[in-house]
């Protein structure tokens, strides 16, 4: 292949955040720098030394959204930049635009006005909406190669694709941007202030992405603001990599908070992590195609084991605290199901058109039952026989095994008061799943997760945190991924091609799926009413209220 030097570059306009769009009266280009007492600078609440921040310390409250108007309803919610409060930052070329991987590539740099739409199904007088600011590598950097001094750290629960985003962090900032500092924070946000680090190469990361969970190890909570900033100060650390869920994107924005504060010249990333796929905005989360690809296999062996004996039912408990995603597409995928509980669509068990009247129904047609269920479905009905009220370190409501629960049930109603011999085989394979190296889909959407969170810090943007919206990823402004969790909408027609495939009953009142339509529909409007005077895009799943980037 020739050299790069052989072919002809083609010309790029140069982006200059400073300029992408001007200041008004009603959205000024640069935050205040101003200081209140009253905005919260942690989202751990309990204790002034929790929340942390010295008492001499000011606590910044420049959380206000970038919210940029334009023409036919078109809403820019912009990201933060480090020149809104270090300004006349020095800029450098790329050095992408040097690399002989990327000599081929048509245009590889940006366009400093692109954005990308949430919402592209509309109608012909609908306004444009809601954009995020398209991500990519950029014609101008605002950090030399030789000044980086980057660190990754992974906090809350395993999910495949972890080690695939740490090698593809690692081998993206050395091969693209010729950074060498790159330190793994080890243990979670405690790492940052116990000291424990490793130094990370593309020789040491290069074979992890075969490999389960994360080599940096993770925890949940031990968020301690201003240790963790002192720590980055310290090291001289000038770009931060933080990967996990909505609790870890809260804990991110806020020390991206306690950053600007101080004024430091530190990019802060986030790329979200959730295996449940309930962080909103972003198409899917990494983790969750492995997820469903590996439930096959538990659910192919309760339908083995079910159709197998007499009255065989074979129950199967998925991830999904407060959403139903793995197990609606796990069913979907599988064809073998005959019943989905998921915490969006509450049931019930006794009484005409309950489960027990649903399981008694097929096992007189087929012989056999399959029910998948997520660990959070039937959280009512559990609590009110199991009452038990506590979080873990991230502040999540502990939830009781819930497939155990309804096994044990199941086995009572038709063995004592039915007097039917049946065979049930509970099967929980949460943590083998969580374990797995990601997928071969997984891993391609690691990489490009990792490179869009290279590509925007070493653009100066910062906190934000980075997806495919609509299939183009994005930058994304911290709390619209941290303000609601995605949730499966049970009025909508995936659900009811499950409904359809798996030929259960909805569980639910019609005058009750009428109360939700009714709802969703009231929702739809009130946003577009917002979109027409400039104001936030609240999804239809969400809360009519609109919401503020404070943390």
């Amino acid at each position: 292949m020739a050299s790069s030097a052989s072919i002809s570059r083609p010309r790029f306009r140069c982006f200059d955040p400073t300029n992408s769009y001007p200041a008004t009266a009603d959205h000024p280009r640069y935050f205040s720098s101003a200081v209140s007492p009253s905005s919260s600078s942690s989202f751990s609440s309990s204790s002034p030394r929790e929340n942390g921040f010295r008492d001499t310390m000011a606590i910044s409250n420049n959380s206000e959204p970038k919210i940029v108007p334009g023409e036919g309803g078109y809403v820019l919610e912009d990201v933060p930049h480090l020149v809104d409060y270090i300004p006349d930052l020095p800029t450098y070329p790329n050095p992408l635009q040097d690399n002989p991987s990327y000599s081929v590539v048509k245009q590889y740099f940006v366009n400093a006005d692109d954005t990308v739409a949430q919402k592209i199904v509309v109608h012909k007088d609908s306004p444009r909406g809601t954009h995020f600011r398209r991500s990519g590598p950029r014609q101008k950097v605002y950090f030399e190669s030789d000044e980086v001094h980057a660190c990754i750290v992974t906090c809350g629960g395993l999910c495949p694709g972890l080690n695939t985003v740490i090698r593809e962090l690692v081998c993206g900032l050395n091969h693209m941007y010729h950074v060498k500092r790159i330190l793994g924070i080890e243990g979670g946000y405690r790492g940052f202030y116990a000291r424990n680090t490793i130094p990370l190469t593309p020789k040491v990361v290069n074979d992890i992405h075969k490999r389960g969970g994360t080599i940096l190890g993770t925890s949940r909570g031990g968020h301690d603001t201003s240790k963790i900033v002192d720590s980055i100060q310290d090291r001289g650390i000038n770009q931060v990599y933080v990967i996990g869920g909505d609790g870890t994107q809260r804990g991110a924005a806020v020390i991206f908070e306690e950053i600007r504060r101080r004024g430091l010249k530190v990019a802060v990333a986030g790329i979200p992590k959730t295996i449940d796929n309930d962080i909103p905005v972003i198409d899917k989360s990494f983790g969750f195609d492995s997820a469903v690809e590996e439930a096959q296999r538990a659910i192919n062996a309760a339908h083995v084991e079910a159709e197998s004996v007499e009255n065989g039912i074979g129950v199967v408990k998925l991830m999904g605290r407060y959403s139903g995603f793995i197990a609606m597409y796990a069913t979907l995928a599988s064809r073998d199901v005959d019943c989905c509980l998921i915490p969006e669509s509450p049931f019930y068990l006794e009484g005409p058109g309950g489960l027990y009247e649903y399981i008694e129904k097929r096992l007189k047609e087929d012989g056999h039952i399959v029910i998948v269920i997520a660990e959070g479905a039937g959280d009512v009905l559990l609590s009110e026989s199991l009452p038990k009220d506590e979080q873990d370190a991230s502040g999540n409501k502990l939830l009781q095994d819930v497939g155990l629960w309804l096994s044990q049930n199941i086995k009572d109603h038709f063995s004592k008061r039915r007097k039917m011999n049946i065979t049930l085989k509970y099967i929980d394979p949460t943590y083998m799943i969580r374990a797995i190296p990601g997928n071969a889909s997984d891993n391609v959407y690691c990489t490009l997760l990792a490179h869009s969170a290279i590509h925007g810090a070493m653009a100066g943007y910062t906190g934000f945190t980075v997806g495919p919206v609509n299939g183009r990823h994005a930058y994304i402004p911290f709390c619209r991924v941290t303000e609601r969790q995605n949730k499966v909408v049970i009025t909508d027609r995936m659900w009811a091609r499950l409904l359809s495939s798996t030929n259960q009953p909805s569980f639910l009142d019609p005058k009750e799926v009428a109360k939700k339509v009714a709802e969703t529909n009231k929702e739809d409007t009130e946003a577009e009413a917002q979109l027409i005077d400039g104001e936030n895009h609240v999804e239809a799943t969400a809360s009519s209220d609109p919401k503020d980037c404070s943390v």
